[in-house]
């Protein structure tokens, strides 16, 4: 998810302001989350028209969730949407340092607001939805064996595999001549597998954005069957996907960069 061309080893060439690629990673992010978290309301949430309609749909959603970003903000920002790509990038010195914080919140801002706009758009179907774990489900992940560790060894997988395949996809040499269009709609269907392959345990999160903002905001929201946010877990989708994301990063440029 960063732009080929300006990868020099160490440098990272950016053609954008600071600002226009910050607005690009917090529209990107909401987006994310408006589409992907709208899949699953759209499943999960009582007397949607879309109620119980299976994984498939999330799975789908989650793929396309991310590939729309990709398209639009691709070439401006890189289109992160994930502090775990952000760190890892710039653990490896791939990416500046000095503009991790600013893409993390954003990032975290985009999520937030995204997941708003799923709220208001789903509100009565939360007040219909009694099922308090369902509720948590459309904001944030768990694990479904209410197990930390699993949890933990799912989310870094899973992330793992985002990362190591987001870069080879943008690293491949159609990518690199200018046919970055079928690299991010490679990365889409890239999520659309791993939710499809890794979702049954966790959700699965592979984002801490993805899935610390929405539960930020589950936590002060007025929910009619509002449950716990379930803050003992919460650490788990942060802290798995940074450390995969540090770790592909440098797995995939020790070898092939």
């Amino acid at each position: 998810m960063i732009r080929l061309e300006s990868i020099i080893f160490k440098e990272v060439i950016m053609e954008y302001s600071l600002a226009t690629r910050l607005a690009a990673e917090f529209f990107g992010t909401a987006i994310m989350i408006i589409l992907g978290n709208g899949s699953v309301a759209t499943v999960d949430l009582e007397r949607t028209k879309g109620s119980n309609s299976g994984w498939i749909v999330i799975s789908v959603g989650y793929g396309f969730a991310v590939m729309i970003p990709a398209l639009m903000f691709g070439s401006i920002s890189g289109n992160h949407i994930n502090p775990a790509f952000t760190v890892g990038l710039a653990v490896s010195g791939l990416f500046p340092w000095k503009e991790v914080i600013p893409y993390i919140v954003v990032q975290l801002l985009g999520a937030i607001i995204g997941q708003l706009v799923v709220f208001a758009c789903f509100k009565p179907h939360y007040d219909l939805t009694a099922d308090t774990n369902r509720v948590l489900g459309t904001f944030s992940t768990t694990d479904a064996t209410k197990g930390k560790l699993n949890g933990f060894i799912n989310e870094f997988f899973g992330t793992f595999t985002l990362v190591f395949g987001a870069l080879g996809i943008t690293n491949s040499p159609t990518f690199a001549k200018g046919n970055q269009l079928s690299g991010f709609i490679g990365i889409g269907l890239l999520v659309m597998v791993i939710v499809a392959s890794f979702g049954g345990p966790t959700g699965p999160a592979l984002n801490p954005a993805r899935d610390l903002g929405p539960r930020l905001l589950h936590q002060i929201l007025p929910l009619k069957h509002k449950g716990s946010s379930q803050w003992d877990y919460s650490w788990v989708p942060v802290v798995a996907p940074l450390l995969a994301g540090i770790c592909a990063v440098a797995l995939f440029k020790a070898i092939f960069l």
